[in-house]
């Protein structure tokens, strides 16, 4: 059956318009993207088959040009516009901490991190630099890493901080396995960034690690 042919309050996009995209599912927020099927396929079907061929919608947005368009019903321009509302998205919650406001809503920060670091296959481990009164400077992902691990250089993240002239520092880094747990390693570097950042009175404000839908704050856990 067609998606024309459903009831209407059952249809994706009517759906959104009148109860908002938090009430779709994923497969139903694909659909509203891919707007066709394929033969013998409505678009929630064919929503549906890519979630369970990419093992969920994660690992597909994260996939690259090669492995997006071997999917069936998709292709090199469903590719470019998959991207081009991923960096909508990343320039959307960019701009919320642009707007010259120090930074107060730390689940504001945690979207924008998790946005840009939660779909990279290898570990990336990034900085957010701040000035005096928690305006956000700039953004720069300085390691990256295999599947196990990045290694990281505190000497170069003090560098950068006082490169940007810096006042405050907020670390985050992923974790391809999608468990957002900080690890025995990932403490460590933390408290030897602290210090290192200490000298130059610099604060380090958090490290945020980002997994599949959850993040961990190392400051909320009191281990900063």
């Amino acid at each position: 059956m067609a998606i024309t042919d459903w009831p209407a309050d059952e249809r994706p996009r009517e759906k959104l318009l009148q109860r908002g995209a938090n009430a779709l599912s994923d497969a139903e927020l694909l659909a509203i993207f891919l707007r066709t099927g394929v033969r013998g396929k409505s678009a929630v079907d064919l929503a549906r088959d890519l979630l369970i061929h990419h093992k969920g919608l994660g690992n597909l947005l994260a996939a690259d040009q090669a492995s997006f368009c071997r999917s069936h019903g998709l292709g090199s321009a469903k590719f470019a516009q998959l991207q081009a509302v991923l960096e909508m998205s990343r320039r959307h919650l960019r701009e919320n901490l642009d707007r010259g406001d120090a930074i107060t809503s730390p689940l504001q920060t945690r979207d924008y991190l998790q946005s840009r670091l939660c779909h990279y296959p290898h570990e990336v481990f990034a900085c957010l630099f701040l000035d005096n009164r928690h305006r956000v400077i700039e953004y720069e992902e300085l390691f990256r890493g295999t599947i196990d691990g990045a290694i990281v250089h505190p000497r170069e993240v003090v560098k950068r901080s006082l490169s940007h002239n810096a006042a405050a520092v907020i670390l985050a880094h992923n974790h391809p396995s999608g468990v957002a747990e900080p690890s025995q390693a990932d403490r460590a570097i933390t408290q030897q960034l602290k210090t290192a950042l200490a000298l130059v009175d610099i604060r380090l404000l958090d490290h945020l690690i980002i997994g599949s839908g959850e993040v961990t704050s190392l400051a909320e856990e009191g281990s900063i």
